[in-house]
């Protein structure tokens, strides 16, 4: 088959994946997503930013404990 053949191909089988999103158990929750207002994504954005702060000062801590605190009874 020639490549020309083959694309339409890849093509027909994407579109007819496609056609079947709004269809499925996913469809509802689909039909009801919306894009986010400003002040929602700032508050999604905060709340990350603080988490990602609090995850990697706790992973600091373990490091700095499993680094320095054996020292201290050896």
């Amino acid at each position: 088959m020639d490549v020309i053949g083959k694309s339409w191909e890849v093509q027909k089988d994407i579109e007819d994946r496609v056609k079947h999103v709004g269809k499925g158990k996913y469809g509802r929750v689909l039909k009801m997503a919306r894009k986010p207002n400003n002040e929602e994504y700032v508050r999604t954005i905060e709340i990350t930013g603080l988490g990602l702060i609090l995850i990697g000062g706790l992973g600091f801590l373990i490091y700095w404990l499993m680094v320095y605190l054996p020292g201290y009874f050896g």
